[in-house]
């Protein structure tokens, strides 16, 4: 469904003086406060209950919003069982899950975004959703793919599949509520650079986005650059800024999240949550290699005043590698998929995607309890 350009200018307006309104009543105490913002040591071990499985389905990439019924909607990626962790760009949809509590349990309610045909730019899947809700708004930034390849259950890293991976772009999408219609863009809000030479020159996909407080849009994204592989180059992170959820959006012309190795890894940092709190950008972003907390597959909390040069805060790590469930058992797997609910300012919950066993037969998200000490 296409949006008309005069709703999209009164949806905006409303939805800027909104996030105004939030940037400024979203605050802890003080600014010294963010910068001693401690997460690691408000962790506490996870509930089974607050485990989100959907049978028959691997669940995913989890962002969760309060709505005005007081309820807590989680939008989510799931994709068939049947036909394996990897087919995540082949047959991927997002969809809602609702709870009356932060941490759940969440009870699946609807597929928000599924496939809609090869004709559009998203198509076929739809993965990472990132949801910002403004003035009773709600904008779901979320990675499409589109591609009518043939792949078999269970394949991956075949030629077909890095199409469907190299087709991946970024949308948004716009509902009144989150369990309602949402309605979608006929083209990407931001898509891949047109110079071969550029870091996001062959995919771009897991957005992060936030408003800042003159209303302006930053939009944190993954990017992959061509190669003489089918799979690309390197895959780095990119920022770009906008007066509009809907763009266009400004590139910065470098890479965010380096650090000083000549960037000779191939990927150092991954899965970016971003907000904006007191004049500062903060993101947590899984900490690959362990550049940034010395703990290879933990989260990194990392801070910007510009949204362009980042760093780790004082106190970098979020979550190590491995998470606890109550009762001192650990995970099976990592998290990954970083998200962060915060109320009046104070952060309340971590939400992760983890994998049940090494085997990939299921995966969930959970949601981390955090305690202010």
């Amino acid at each position: 469904m296409k949006i008309t350009f005069t709703a999209i200018i009164i949806l905006l307006t409303s939805g800027f003086i909104s996030g105004q309104q939030q940037a400024k009543s979203n605050k802890l105490k003080s600014n010294s406060e963010i910068s001693d913002l401690d997460l690691f040591n408000m962790v506490q071990p996870v509930p089974q209950t607050n485990k989100f499985i959907d049978p028959g389905y691997y669940v995913w990439c989890g962002s969760v919003t309060k709505a005005d019924d007081g309820k807590f909607y989680m939008l989510y990626s799931r994709w068939p069982l049947a036909d394996g962790f990897e087919s995540w760009p082949v047959t991927s949809e997002i969809a809602v899950a609702v709870s009356t509590n932060p941490g759940g349990p969440y009870k699946h309610v609807k597929v928000a975004l599924p496939a809609r045909g090869t004709k559009f730019w998203d198509g076929s899947a739809t993965h990472n959703p990132a949801v910002v809700k403004h003035d009773g708004k709600y904008y779901l930034f979320y990675m499409g793919t589109s591609h009518d390849g043939p792949i078999k259950k269970h394949e991956a890293y075949t030629d077909n599949w890095w199409r469907y991976r190299n087709t991946q772009r970024i949308g948004v999408a716009i509902a009144d509520k989150p369990d309602g219609e949402w309605k979608r863009l006929d083209k990407p809000v931001l898509s891949v650079s047109e110079d071969s030479t550029a870091y996001d020159a062959l995919m771009v996909s897991n957005p992060a986005a936030t408003f800042d407080d003159k209303g302006r849009v930053i939009l944190l994204y993954k990017q992959v650059n061509k190669s003489d592989k089918i799979s690309g180059g390197q895959v780095r992170f990119g920022v770009a800024f906008a007066d509009s959820p809907f763009g266009p959006f400004i590139k910065h012309d470098k890479p965010i999240f380096e650090v000083n190795d000549g960037g000779k890894d191939w990927m150092v940092a991954e899965d970016p949550f971003v907000w904006f709190q007191d004049g500062t950008y903060l993101a947590i972003v899984r900490d690959v290699i362990g550049k940034f907390t010395g703990d290879e597959g933990a989260w990194a909390l990392m801070v910007s005043k510009n949204g362009t040069d980042w760093q780790p805060a004082k106190h970098p790590k979020v979550i190590g590698s491995t998470f606890f469930w109550e009762g001192g058992v650990a995970g099976a797997s990592k998290l990954e998929r970083p998200c962060l609910y915060l109320e009046n300012g104070v952060p309340k919950y971590l939400y992760g995607a983890t994998r049940a066993d090494k085997e990939q037969t299921m995966s969930f998200n959970v949601a981390v309890p955090l305690l202010k000490k």
